[in-house]
């Protein structure tokens, strides 16, 4: 098989999402199943709805027109804000958008009213996390705003944390969302039907909390994909975390002294490179992908397997006493930069198992760099 690839195990995705739908179904939420990570691959997608997410969010309007394209027609939902350049594709492909602008609305109103059609809004507000959203001291006026657009459906609110301050989702900020709601309901009549709690960064208070108040949505990929809690990244009870697993060939493998020589300056990516252990040697291997397609820092390898760091075209590491040849494979485990970065490069093979008898490939077990039984295991 082709290598960089991405080994995509969609049963135990399909399992991920579904444990996450029935644990939070007994809390009055529903799930949106993200699937940007993924770039809307359909094969992911169906795996989503099959385990009962309630509709398929992605933040670009290609990877939504990519699902409908493969005859996807569950509800969908871009949850970023939409460029009003592509109003009238996001009119025609999604049935609901996520906003924090007048304008933009105002672009996909007159997009619906020209395509014969009506399109759903969630306001987004800011709850501290500085990323989108609107205030919310300015967010009644905002509705007012937006009932008045023609073809729009004002369908409810949501938020965002934990993506780019770090501010963690709690009672206290779910409880001010949960007012809003009231209050603004009580303002327009029922126009917040849908209160979208946040991401998969939600999940420790969702669970943990015997009342959601009016919260009655969440957002799910990277828990979904990888099976760990954004907040501290430590594996979700139930849930597998190795559905995904990335395999690169190795391209050299030599004994090399354990540091550098001659004058050192920055390099390639202007970061000062690690001296390294106090002299000795090391069995330095170099693997054919770089930081144009993973993060490196977002890779974690076999026990007793060190990753050096990359270039934009190599990754070193160091595999200890374990002797490797040119030709062979390794396999590591990615957190979600890591995981975008290698979906999204084109030079990343990308490889999806079903279940048997779906008419699918089994999942093949990849050799690592060592011969071990420990190994296999890992893996």
């Amino acid at each position: 098989m082709s290598a960089p690839r991405l080994e995509v195990d969609l049963e135990k995705i399909r399992h991920n999402a579904s444990a996450l739908v029935s644990q939070l179904r007994g809390h009055g939420i529903s799930v949106t199943g993200v699937t940007k990570a993924c770039l809307g691959e359909p094969r992911f997608a169906n795996a989503l709805l099959g385990a009962g997410v309630r509709g398929l969010g992605d933040s670009r309007i290609e990877n939504i027109e990519a699902m409908r394209r493969a005859g996807i027609t569950a509800p969908m939902t871009l949850i970023r804000s939409p460029m009003p350049s592509q109003a009238g594709r996001v009119v025609a492909h999604a049935d609901i958008s996520f906003n924090t602008e007048l304008d933009v609305i105002s672009a996909l109103s007159t997009a619906a009213q020209r395509a014969g059609r009506r399109h759903g809004v969630v306001l987004m507000v800011e709850m501290g996390d500085l990323r989108e959203g609107i205030m919310p001291g300015d967010l009644q006026e905002t509705v007012r705003a937006a009932l008045r657009f023609p073809n729009i459906d004002l369908k409810g609110i949501g938020t965002n944390l934990a993506c780019q301050s770090g501010v963690s989702p709690d009672a206290g900020n779910m409880s001010d969302l949960s007012r809003l709601a009231d209050l603004l309901d009580e303002a327009f009549g029922l126009v917040t039907r849908l209160v979208s709690g946040g991401n998969s960064s939600n999940l420790k208070w969702a669970l943990s909390s015997e009342k959601a108040g009016r919260v009655n949505n969440l957002r799910l990929g990277e828990s979904i994909l990888l099976g760990l809690d954004p907040l501290d990244r430590q594996p979700i009870e139930g849930l597998y975390t190795n559905a995904i697993s990335l395999v690169a060939e190795v391209i050299e493998a030599k004994t090399k002294p354990s540091r550098p020589w001659g004058t050192i300056g920055q390099a390639a990516f202007g970061t000062m490179p690690v001296s390294g252990k106090d002299g000795g040697s090391d069995f330095r291997t170099i693997l054919a992908l770089g930081r144009q397609d993973i993060d490196p820092l977002g890779l974690t390898a076999a026990p007793g397997i060190e990753v050096l760091g990359a270039s934009s075209d190599h990754l070193m590491v160091d595999t200890g006493r374990s002797y490797v040849t040119a030709g062979s494979e390794m396999t590591f485990q990615l957190n979600y930069s890591a995981l975008l970065r290698a979906m999204t490069s084109p030079f990343v093979t990308k490889t999806y198992s079903l279940p048997a008898g779906q008419g699918a490939f089994e999942t093949r077990m990849v050799p690592g760099p060592r011969s071990s039984e420990e190994l296999h295991q890992w893996h």
